[in-house]
């Protein structure tokens, strides 16, 4: 049409330069169309003969070679695929004009507006009509099908070859006529499907026929796509024709459709493996940490049931020691993995459904729920076992202090009695007189009236040696002196008592009263007898007793000031412990309630509130060193044996408690919202809907979490993420769900598989969203496998290695089971119960 309009352009000028002038610009620019024109005669020929040979013919000249619609009728059916009425065979004018008309006709069925293209046109030779033709034929037979991402058949087939030549050099794919001139483009478009047929890195860009031709040796003889065109016209060619150049890399595109076809095909089957091999991926790494933990947790127990005392305060400090290092070493990355370990199994589940699989089931024993439980029962003992050690451990320190005074109490009496034997048994009576005698009486009631005012003391060193559980030599000791001590005055009370007798000084009543003294005195020594079950004798106050207590006072002054300091060192413990405690304690548990309002806010997308989230998650870890400086003011007040605190009323175990649980919450909360994002990205779902369906959530969210401890979220608070079976069904209700109880039974089975009695907004979502995401189908990778196995009920070895990459290739060899059937070769495989088993419909 340009060139047309050229030629009227210089037609108007042929008064202004003559004749002679006009006639040769005339026939210059005729040559130029005529050499043009052949772009299209010979490409379209050589098009229509690529098609004619499957018929067993050819045509020499494509004005002359249609004029009788037979071969036009013929190069239909074979591009159609179909039957076209039964030609006429006569050889007259009118014959072939219904012949061409039935072509035509047939070409009008398929959607194709033939304009001012008649059968009389054709079957004159007309060769500008039957090239239109013909070019209309190709339209529709041999471009229009081309659809990439819903284009035009040339936007289509423009983007195709844009795509495939994308990572070569030296092409710039931007049209269909100089883009090709260099000839790079057609070889990219042959390497990129057939590396093997042109090594790219050889050619250069200054060689452009030299390229062409190497482009259409390799189409002719290794694609079977004949030469349409010719390289020196295309390269001498400033534009060279659209239409011709379409038409030759249009046979590219569908010599390579096949491997097109093979290529969906392969990435389908690979994006399905990645999804299951990802998957599994997940559940072996759950089945790991799950074992793992519950292992752990099998080996701690019985170390915190064990609950036998050790002797020593040292011993037990150490015991204090390891579970101070539990707390802090051992525990903290358990509760990471057990957290960890629910993020992955809600992860999980969420993946599986929007990939259209069965949810996972853990080994018996590993669900979310055993591992809970199992933790619930760890923490119990732990925290028994904690109480049972600072209870041992003052124990310990009151036994060590009776200890103590134990030991000097029998320091003092052993003290008292040296000596004592000694002296009772001198026999210094003998040579007494009467009143010397009575003398000595004296001096033994004396003893006697000392030693039972000391009794009491007697028997409190009685109840600490019996508390200590003392092997009491000691005792013994002083039991032998007792009887040594009371045998030696009975001695001496019945010698008095004969030689009374024997001299018979006095008249008989001073005889019976020295007498009835001497009985008293008797008694006394029998009753001192009767002591021996007593454990220490009282000391009498001599000028050897007091001094020792002389230099005792100032020791004991020194004590009294030391202990004052040491209950003032553990004061301040005690306020500088409660100061950080009172601040922690409420940092947490606002946080906790920070959090617990951004999970069910309704304002913001979810991207969003991940922003949010992972700030405060990062604010929380930036805050553990003040749980580390708190832990470490911890220990200095137990290292001193304190363990009540009137400051505050957050423990050690409180905060510890309150921070597993934030972290925890903070980091299911954040997997929570990566979880909508999964959903709402694959189930297609807008801000606005997600929006709706949080209001819904939010009006029937009711539910009033447990309180753990003093640090989580208020009772008072009215939304946390979740609602009871009785508000959900209220919230299906009003968003139009007639329910059943069968069928709201059913309803709660998928979003409370776990029979916890709650619905968590990520549960709602999931319900809400079930049936509305595209995702692959067992029947869709079955399709798939059938074009890698060219159409065949089972698929081989090499054809698996051959289309797909070497990892899923082993990935299905590994798990296909082999066919059986009497067509398939030994070694053949059954993709068709392997596909089913991706989904879950079969076990792999």
């Amino acid at each position: 049409m340009l060139i047309i309009q050229s030629c009227v352009h210089m037609c108007s000028h042929l008064h202004a330069v003559g004749w002679l002038c006009c006639w040769h610009a005339v026939a210059m620019l005729l040559k130029s169309f005529l050499s043009c024109c052949v772009f299209p005669d010979q490409t379209f020929t050589a098009w229509c003969n690529s098609h004619l040979r499957k018929a067993g013919t050819q045509i020499e000249n494509i004005e002359e070679d249609f004029r009788n619609g037979l071969k036009l009728m013929l190069l239909l059916e074979v591009i159609s695929g179909e039957r076209l009425p039964k030609p006429d065979k006569g050889k007259m004018r009118f014959h072939k004009i219904a012949n061409v008309n039935k072509a035509l006709d047939f070409i009008c069925s398929k959607g194709v507006k033939l304009v001012s293209i008649g059968a009389e046109e054709i079957v004159d030779g007309n060769v500008k009509m039957t090239l239109g033709m013909i070019w209309t034929i190709i339209l529709r037979f041999a471009i229009q099908d081309i659809s990439v991402e819903e284009t035009s058949a040339k936007e289509g087939l423009l983007l195709w070859c844009q795509r495939k030549t994308a990572p070569y050099r030296n092409v710039n794919v931007q049209n269909f006529h100089i883009s090709w001139k260099d000839g790079l483009a057609l070889c990219a478009l042959i390497h990129r499907h057939r590396p093997d047929l042109i090594d790219y890195s050889k050619l250069r860009k200054d060689d452009p026929i030299g390229n062409l031709n190497t482009a259409f040796e390799v189409a002719e003889k290794f694609l079977d796509i004949p030469r349409m065109l010719d390289a020196e016209d295309i390269v001498n060619t400033p534009k060279p024709d659209e239409k011709a150049i379409m038409t030759y890399v249009s046979c590219f595109y569908h010599a390579f459709a096949g491997a097109e076809q093979a290529e969906t095909a392969a990435n389908r089957i690979c994006k399905v493996l990645a999804v299951n091999q990802e998957n599994e991926k997940l559940m072996e790494e759950y089945e790991k940490l799950a074992s793992e933990l519950l292992e752990w947790i099998r080996r701690t127990i019985p170390w915190l049931e064990n609950r036998v005392a050790e002797q020593t305060m040292r011993a037990m400090q150490q015991k204090l020691e390891d579970f101070r290092d539990y707390r802090r070493v051992h525990k903290p990355p358990r509760v990471q993995e057990k957290c960890q370990l629910e993020i992955n199994f809600n992860t999980l589940q969420t993946k599986l459904r929007l990939s259209n699989r069965p949810a996972f089931m853990p080994s018996e024993g590993k669900m979310v729920s055993d591992i809970a439980n199992a933790w619930k029962g760890l923490e119990q003992v732990e925290k028994g076992y904690e109480e049972w050690l600072l209870t041992e451990i003052r124990r310990l320190e009151r036994l060590d202090h009776l200890a103590e005074k134990f030991k000097q109490k029998c320091a003092m009496h052993e003290a008292w009695t040296s000596g004592k034997e000694d002296l009772l048994s001198q026999k210094d009576y003998e040579s007494a007189s009467l009143m010397e005698i009575r003398a000595l009486m004296r001096k033994h009631e004396a003893f006697e009236s000392d030693l039972a005012a000391h009794q009491d003391r007697v028997e409190q060193i009685a109840a600490i040696a019996q508390e200590l559980k003392y092997d009491k030599p000691t005792t013994f000791r002083m039991l032998r002196l007792f009887d040594v001590s009371s045998k030696t005055l009975i001695t001496f009370y019945n010698a008095v008592l004969e030689s009374e007798i024997r001299n018979g000084i006095m008249v008989w009543g001073t005889k019976c009263q020295d007498i009835t003294k001497l009985y008293k005195l008797l008694n006394i020594a029998l009753k001192i007898c009767g002591c021996m079950n007593h454990q220490a004798l009282q000391v009498t106050y001599d000028e050897t007793t007091i001094r020792p207590v002389k230099h005792l006072v100032p020791l004991r002054d020194q004590m009294l000031q030391e202990e004052v300091a040491r209950q003032q060192a553990n004061e301040r413990l005690r306020r500088q412990f409660a100061a950080q405690a009172n601040i922690i304690g409420p940092w947490i548990q606002t946080k906790m309630e920070e959090i617990s309002h951004v999970s069910v806010d309704i304002a913001g997308s979810l991207e969003e509130q991940m922003n949010s989230l992972k700030q405060y998650e990062q604010n929380i870890i930036n805050y553990k060193s003040n749980i580390d400086k708190l832990e470490g003011d911890h220990q200095l007040s137990q290292e001193s044996l304190i363990f009540d605190n009137k400051h505050t009323n957050y423990s050690m175990e409180h905060v510890r408690v309150g921070w597993e649980q934030l972290l925890t919450t903070i980091a299911r909360t954040i997997n929570e919202v990566e979880n909508q994002i999964l959903t709402r990205d694959a189930k297609g779902i807008s801000q606005e809907q997600l929006n709706e369906f949080r209001a819904s959530f939010n009006h029937f969210d009711r539910v009033t979490p447990p309180c753990a401890q003093n640090l989580t979220v208020s009772t008072s608070q009215k939304r946390n993420g979740m609602m009871d079976p009785d508000d959900f069904r209220a919230c299906l209700i009003s968003m139009g769900y007639d329910l059943g109880e069968v069928e709201f039974a059913r309803i709660m089975t998928l979003v409370d598989p776990n029979n916890t009695g709650v619905v968590t907004f990520q549960a709602f979502i999931d319900f809400m969203t079930r049936e509305t995401a595209e995702t692959d189908t067992a029947e869709q990778v079955m399709a798939s496998f059938k074009i890698l196995a060219s159409d065949k009920n089972y698929i081989t070895v090499d054809e698996l290695r051959r289309e797909l990459p070497p990892e899923q290739a082993e990935y299905c060899i590994s798990r296909m089971t082999r066919y059986v059937g009497p067509d398939a070769p030994p070694g053949a495989l059954d993709y068709i119960s392997f596909s089913s088993a991706l989904y879950g419909e079969s076990d792999l």
